[in-house]
């Protein structure tokens, strides 16, 4: 069972002295931030729809990079992993996460195309 833990990282020389650490596990994401108000987010992995790795110039000369992974999550539709370490494989790791919990799930990703309007014009 593979599992990430991470810390967000200033983009300066991509240092870890930040209060946010990403937890990736094979069934769910968490995101903990904050040093006197903590905050705890979680995020099954079956929710994940696709998932996005930004790294800018900066990024990519101190080795980091932004995971951006979206969601069918209520609270986080959009959940931002921020400059982290070993990002290309975090970010592959969660793609294939995803997909093999809704597998398990036997939940399906699917896109409305229109096909209730046809089924409707035949009726009447």
């Amino acid at each position: 069972m593979a599992e990430f833990t991470e810390r967000k990282r200033w983009l300066f020389l991509g240092l870890p002295f930040t209060f946010t650490k990403y937890h990736i596990k094979e069934d769910m994401l968490t995101i903990d931030s904050g040093l006197l108000k903590r905050t705890e987010n979680d995020c099954y992995m079956y929710k994940v729809q696709d998932v996005e790795l930004v790294a800018s110039l900066a990024e990519r000369l101190v080795g980091i990079g932004t995971v951006v992974c979206y969601t069918g999550d209520t609270t986080h539709p959009k959940l931002i992993l921020s400059h982290i370490k070993h990002a290309k494989e975090i970010k592959d790791f969660i793609l294939e996460a995803s997909e093999q919990a809704r597998m398990r799930r036997r939940t399906l990703n699917t896109l409305n195309i229109g096909a209730e309007t046809d089924d409707m014009e035949e009726e009447d």
